[in-house]
């Protein structure tokens, strides 16, 4: 079932979400509604909070060739193990601030463990554009956003357009 995303500014965005103790069948049909709602969107990534959960949860899949099989990941209780000293900078993107994109800087490579959906635990080593994308999910598992990287004059005028944005789509539904 696709889920309505949360748009910036939202209390629930900067929240610190609360580690997930026990999977259950409840938290496996989230995670099915996170991958749907963010394929859907279209995105690369989704963390439980954009949906307003604030459960320790993110789903990403960064495959972008068509030719390639989908590679949909579903981490619970997600961390940062180690981080490479180099870094990357990649134009970011975020579903809960559409269509804003600014670039942000973040090491290249990300050593994170996490709990999949039948409750084994896993450890990968993402590089490049999966480094970024599980790094940008994590960040909003702790209450950040890509935007909390830039200077404040962007950081308002971003806001700003959300804030927009929100009283025109409020106006829509009236």
């Amino acid at each position: 079932m696709k889920r309505p995303i949360l748009i910036h500014p939202d209390p629930r965005l900067k929240k610190v979400c609360a580690p997930v103790p026990d999977l259950s069948d409840q938290l496996r049909a989230l995670a099915d509604d996170m991958l749907e709602t963010m394929y859907d969107a279209p995105g690369i990534g989704l963390a439980a909070p954009q949906i307003g959960v604030l459960d320790r949860l993110i789903v990403m899949d960064c495959v972008k060739d068509e030719n390639e099989p989908p590679r949909p990941l579903v981490m619970f209780n997600p961390e940062i193990v180690a981080a490479s000293d180099e870094t990357n900078v990649y134009e970011e993107g975020c579903l809960s601030i559409p269509e804003q994109y600014a670039e942000v800087k973040r090491p290249r490579v990300v050593d994170v463990r996490w709990i999949d959906r039948d409750g084994n635990e896993q450890s990968e080593t993402f590089d490049g554009l999966w480094a970024t994308c599980v790094q940008h999910e994590i960040d909003h598992l702790n209450g950040k956003l890509f935007i909390d990287y830039l200077g404040p004059m962007k950081r308002q005028m971003i806001t700003r357009k959300m804030q927009k944005l929100k009283r025109e789509q409020a106006k829509a539904r009236a």
